[in-house]
């Protein structure tokens, strides 16, 4: 039996009709699995038990195992991650992969981390989330007609996927795209590695990319032949928002573009502003709550590999 597809029915020795999902070992399992996925349920249920990069696997489960003290008394997800949102949505975001403390803990992308606090409050403002917070798996969070889905689907040592692991995971997000692809508009990716990873996830759809492709920058736009619009993004990193790379009034900017090219209703700038004030206090209130000491730590010339996602 060839052992780089399998089930985890078959991995935990119960009943094949209690739980059936494949398991990728490899590179080419993933793609198979990727490619016969039917439907976006099937899809993110195959991403969840892909196993297919040793190195990730292992950091991700190390991870899960030593974890921050901070939460050491929580139960780590330790696991690739889907995507979240609905699969008819018009706008889509790409981040990099998961946070090790971050959406590897809690079992959903940006959630639990500073970086979550800035992508959600900015989605909410545009009228993409119901509330502009992202804590833990079932805090009541929906987005609305937007999906945010990763290049690579697990938390990398250094926050840094090798070139052969995004490559081996490419497939997952090149379906996700696929799904989406009948009522997408827009797609904004957060960061260099995003934007740089869609292009050949397009092309494996047969769709007609720039030749060069057109290079990272925020704010830059690109619309495919198809009507889909490419924005840039710087992402949502504490290098980022704690320097002032990235401010809220540029991520409001960007989301606003998304939201108009996917045809969503936004607030007026006078409401956004006000919501940008009340999203502020909320993450200093909860910067003293949770990772006591981090910043004093990590002081900003110091801070090392960014939060992914």
């Amino acid at each position: 039996m060839d052992r780089s597809l399998t089930t985890r029915s078959e991995e935990r020795t119960c009943p094949p009709a209690l739980n059936a999902v494949p398991v990728a070992g490899d590179a080419v399992a993933v793609r198979e699995l990727a490619r016969s996925a039917a439907d976006g349920a099937t899809l993110d249920e195959r991403v969840g038990e892909c196993r297919a990069c040793p190195r990730l696997v292992a950091w991700r489960e190390q991870v899960a195992t030593t974890k921050r003290a901070a939460f050491a008394g929580e139960t780590y997800w330790g696991r690739p991650l889907s995507g979240l949102g609905p699969y008819d949505a018009p706008i889509a975001v790409v981040g990099l992969a998961p946070a090790a403390h971050g959406g590897n803990r809690t079992g959903r992308v940006f959630t639990g981390d500073r970086s979550a606090d800035w992508l959600f409050a900015a989605m909410h403002r545009a009228g993409l989330a119901n509330q502009p917070t992202s804590v833990a798996a079932g805090d009541g969070l929906v987005l609305r007609r937007a999906r945010v889905l990763l290049a690579v689907r697990c938390a990398p040592p250094g926050n840094r996927p090798t070139p052969a692991e995004r490559d081996t995971c490419r497939p997952w997000l090149a379906r996700e795209l696929q799904l989406l692809w009948p009522s997408l508009r827009a797609v904004v990716a957060l960061g260099a590695f995003a934007w740089d990873a869609l292009w050949p996830a397009l092309r494996a759809n047969g769709l007609a990319v720039p030749v060069p492709r057109t290079r990272f920058a925020h704010g830059a736009e690109l619309t495919l032949p198809t009507g889909v619009s490419l924005l840039g993004c710087y992402h949502v990193s504490q290098q980022n928002t704690f320097t002032g790379r990235l401010t809220e009034g540029m991520l409001d900017d960007v989301f606003a573009r998304a939201a108009d090219l996917g045809r969503v209703s936004i607030e007026r700038s006078e409401e956004r502003s006000e919501m940008r004030a009340g999203s502020s206090e909320h993450r200093a209130q909860r910067g003293a709550q949770r990772d006591e000491g981090w910043v004093e730590a990590c002081q900003l010339a110091a801070l090392g590999p960014a939060p992914v996602e």
